[in-house]
């Protein structure tokens, strides 16, 4: 996926109020009902792809929706959307997670969306007015995928294609015009996980995107050799617990300012039997092996957390978390998202309820933070399966 959803943000450790209402007063503002087409985001939100699909100079969003059309809204520059869904293919898909960019490089910003039980991998061709084509016959491989990354893997200026499956993860390569082809073999290695998630990162400090995988078994780092080809050095580079470990999501981050890329496990226990749930903070040696100090600088919880973001969503220069919730039975319940602010030297506490307003609850699933309306300040957007879609703007 695409990720621009990670960004850095006056300290707010602890909640403030204001004297004349007595009430709490929070770093965003809830606008979701003023600023979105809110009643049509009450779907399965699995994922939210940020882009100025339409090239106006504002950031548009694009939302992956399992098993219905998917969900384009177009900003109009100060923050306001509408729902512009037909100016891309409306069919049904098990849509998962999101992809962007200049795949045919005519200079407008394509889309590639994974599905995971209708195995249909989706690619769309931006027409340049932010309108779309079906290009989906271009990519030549089909899996019940959870995720997709884009990465230029061998440096030829077009942007290649990652895809997570349960079973074989793919690696596709452009050919510069937007028609891909498969050295998985290769590229990648062979090897059958249950992935959830790709995430790329520069974790060993030697200029180029090696990749690390996110599984419903034990999760791998491959390190890239520079040309696009990957070793799994997992064992290695990655401590592994004695209990089994469901991974939603990864995130990475410099949390403690030494210049090197850690870890963040977004995990839940949904498929896999006795999976501990709590969340799992690695610390980088600086060359891209680590040690891992969750019991010592991440709270413990109990959450299923279905997604996780590095960002600085306090403003004082250093990265935080947000995680999105997900902890009734089979996927229900509504539950708050949580935040843990770091000291700055990697080291979080717990303050969920001070940062946001305290109603904003769902099925978390994803977090985008980025700057909406052109203020300068970066807001968020939540997607939430199966229950409402929240617009957040950042507070001066």
């Amino acid at each position: 996926m695409l990720c621009l959803s990670v960004g850095v943000f006056t300290s707010g450790h602890s909640q403030k109020t204001d004297g004349a209402a007595n009430s709490p007063s929070y770093f965003y503002k809830d606008v979701t009902k003023t600023n979105l087409p809110y009643k049509d985001l009450q779907q399965l939100s699995m994922d939210a792809g940020i882009a100025d699909f339409d090239q106006d100079g504002d950031l548009d969003i694009l939302i992956a929706n399992e098993h219905r059309p998917n969900i384009l809204l177009i900003n109009d520059g100060k923050g306001i959307f509408t729902n512009e869904s037909t100016q891309i293919p409306q069919v049904d898909h098990d849509s998962e997670d999101i992809g962007i960019a200049d795949f045919d490089l005519d200079g407008d910003l394509d889309i590639v969306v994974v599905s995971e039980d209708d195995k249909t991998n989706e690619l769309y061709l931006n027409k340049g007015d932010g309108t779309f084509t079906d290009g989906g016959s271009r990519i030549p491989v089909s899996g019940t995928s959870n995720s997709v990354v884009v990465v230029d893997v061998n440096i030829d200026g077009a942007p290649d294609i990652m895809i997570g499956n349960n079973g074989q993860n793919n690696l596709l390569i452009n050919d510069g015009k937007g028609h891909f082809k498969d050295e998985t073999a290769s590229r990648f290695g062979m090897f059958i996980d249950v992935t959830q998630d790709l995430t790329l990162a520069d974790i060993d400090n030697d200029g180029d995107e090696d990749v690390l995988i996110g599984n419903e078994d034990a999760n791998r780092i491959l390190i890239n050799d520079g040309n696009g080809f990957f070793k799994d050095e997992s064992a290695d580079r990655l401590p592994y617990r004695n209990m089994p470990e469901e991974t939603r999501e990864v995130d990475v981050a410099d949390i403690d300012g030494d210049g090197d890329l850690d870890i963040l496990y977004g995990n839940v226990q949904a498929f896999v039997e006795n999976a501990v749930r709590q969340n799992r903070l690695l610390l980088n040696d600086g060359k891209g092996f680590f040690t891992d100090i969750t019991s010592t600088h991440l709270p413990q919880d109990e959450n299923r957390c279905f997604g996780v973001a590095f960002l600085d969503i306090d403003r004082d220069g250093d990265a935080d978390i947000m995680t999105g919730n997900t902890n009734g039975s089979r996927f229900d319940g509504m539950t708050p998202f949580s935040i843990y602010l770091n000291d700055g030297k990697g080291k979080f506490s717990d303050v969920s309820g001070k940062i946001i307003p305290q109603e904003i609850a769902g099925r978390g699933f994803d977090i985008d933070f980025v700057d909406f309306n052109g203020d300068g300040i970066k807001d968020l957007f939540l997607s939430n399966r199966g229950s409402q879609d929240f617009l957040l703007f950042g507070i001066e």
